[in-house]
């Protein structure tokens, strides 16, 4: 029995385990692929992740501030063998210090003295630091140090730190709005300054596999079990093509080139319904088959009209012309196949086509007897009269209703005859034919209109090829193409459904 169109088919439970399980694996693969861009990227942004704003130059604000992002430098910085540099760790431990004797109403005087002058000699000792001038922090000194100019009016920008880190200095101002300055300007600068630790070889320790290590073992398993579910379906499939089958999984379980995973990743979404990539992949295959299509058009064209040419600039013309004799065609074939084709159309144009054209053809000649009695030297009194115009007409009409009728009778015994078996007809007609080809390839073989033919046909095709190619490269370009079959898939006139009752 036929299941209704509008029931629908209800999945098995194991149909529905593993849809299920391909979309726990999909959302995996994203989690992983999610975690593999912010393991790439950790490096080039660990300046925002550790101070979490960002500069904006075109706007009024110096800054945008999200701390609402916590600090993840503390857990990642140990993954990719990242330590505080010590230099930048006593530097900002002792401004630490230093702010809270400055904050405080009771100080002590000896103590604020020993603390302002340590990080006078720490900040001088970071400007000439061998790790903080390296490549990667090269921006950030630079502007530590047009920070620190920009603050007096001194020009160079050990003196302006030492100036800013003076009893004198810091006695004239207000520590808490100074503060301000070092905690929004300074010290995210300083912050930056990190070493990495290094394996034996020189390479940066990166610890970042351990945590792919899971998933690649979750994805080796689910290769495995696809390719044994796969093998179960089709027993004479071998255990190698079978596992190729999954070969878009391979970047899943490579240590390198991880961001190559997009593409599998993004398959088992759409494979899992959790994502719709058609329209996307159907405008992208759009453009790459109009591209080919442009591509594979005029080499064809150029193909055809080479063999062409290659044909007609051949001198053996003649000869191949002498070899459409029926004496040569037999000896390769055992057949004449010209011979037949005519003794199969002509008795069929004759009997068959002819006669039922007989009303047209009575029509044409009726009306071209007609224009040559008007052609006539005939007094206008007498050719008015309507006596003289349907005499007129009744005589052309009989008179091409003769001639047609009289050659339709000709053809038709013509043909009679062609249809009968015949056999000096047909070798009348064999030899006559056989001659016309001998005298061509004879004609062709003394004469020099071969030749001039030739550079005439020649000539004709290389034109007809500039000419072509030209005729493409003007059709606009391939947006102008998509946009015209983009133009007519969606056009407005669609057509309607058809209702059943």
């Amino acid at each position: 029995m036929v299941r209704p169109r509008w029931q629908v088919l209800k999945q098995s439970p194991e149909r529905i385990c593993w849809h299920r399980w391909n979309q726990v694996l999909a959302l995996c693969a994203t989690a992983n692929l999610i975690w593999i861009i912010f393991d790439v990227t950790y490096i080039p942004l660990r300046n925002f992740w550790i101070n979490r704003t960002i500069d904006i130059v075109l706007l009024n604000k110096a800054n945008i501030s999200l701390k609402i992002i916590p600090n993840i430098t503390p857990f990642y910085d140990p993954i990719k063998g990242i330590q505080d540099h010590s230099e930048t760790k006593s530097t900002l431990e002792n401004f630490t210090k230093l702010d809270q004797v400055l904050l405080s109403k009771n100080r002590n005087p000896y103590e604020l003295n020993k603390l302002i002058k340590k990080q006078r000699e720490l900040t001088r000792e970071l400007f000439e630091s061998y790790y903080y001038i390296g490549l990667r922090n090269v921006n950030a000194l630079d502007k530590l140090q047009s920070k620190f100019k920009s603050k007096t009016t001194i020009s160079s920008y050990k003196e302006a730190a030492s100036y800013i880190l003076s009893k004198e200095y810091l006695d004239t101002v207000v520590w808490n709005e100074e503060r301000k300055f070092w905690n929004e300007e300074i010290i995210p600068l300083i912050k930056t300054n990190y070493s990495r630790t290094t394996d034996r070889h020189g390479n940066p320790i990166n610890q970042a596999w351990r945590i792919d290590i899971p998933f690649q073992i979750l994805f080796i398993l689910d290769i495995l079990i696809k390719t044994v579910r796969f093998k179960r379906r089709f027993p004479a499939i071998s255990w190698r093509d079978a596992l190729l089958r999954r070969w878009i999984d391979l970047p899943l379980i490579l240590p390198f080139w991880r961001l190559t995973r997009i593409m599998p990743i993004t398959e088992r979404l759409y494979n899992s319904n959790l994502i719709q990539i058609e329209p996307i992949r159907a405008v992208i295959s759009q453009g790459i088959v109009a591209l080919l299509a442009i591509e594979i058009f005029e080499v064809f064209t150029l193909r055809i009209v080479d063999s062409l040419q290659n044909l007609i600039r051949s001198s053996h013309i003649p000869q191949r012309i002498r070899s459409l004799c029926s004496h040569q065609r037999v000896n390769k074939n055992n057949k004449n196949e010209i011979n037949k084709f005519i003794g199969l159309w002509l008795p069929l144009l004759l009997n068959k086509i002819g006669p039922n054209m007989r009303p047209q053809l009575i029509a044409l000649f009726d009306h071209a007897l007609q224009r040559s009695l008007e052609r006539s030297t005939m007094p206008n009194p007498i050719r008015n009269l309507a006596i003289f115009e349907k005499a007129e007409s009744v005589i052309s009409y009989q008179l091409a209703s003769g001639m047609v009728d009289a050659l339709l009778d000709l053809s038709k015994s013509a043909g009679d005859q062609l249809g009968q078996k015949d056999l000096l007809l047909e070798q009348l007609s064999l030899n006559a034919i056989d001659r016309f080809w001998e005298e061509l390839a004879c004609t062709l073989d003394k004469d020099d209109v071969l030749k001039e033919s030739q550079q005439l046909l020649l000539t004709f095709l290389e034109e007809l090829k500039r000419l072509s190619f030209n005729q493409l490269k003007n059709q606009g370009t391939l947006d102008d193409l998509i946009t015209e079959l983009d133009g007519l898939n969606f056009s407005s006139t669609k057509p309607q459904p058809n209702k059943q009752v």
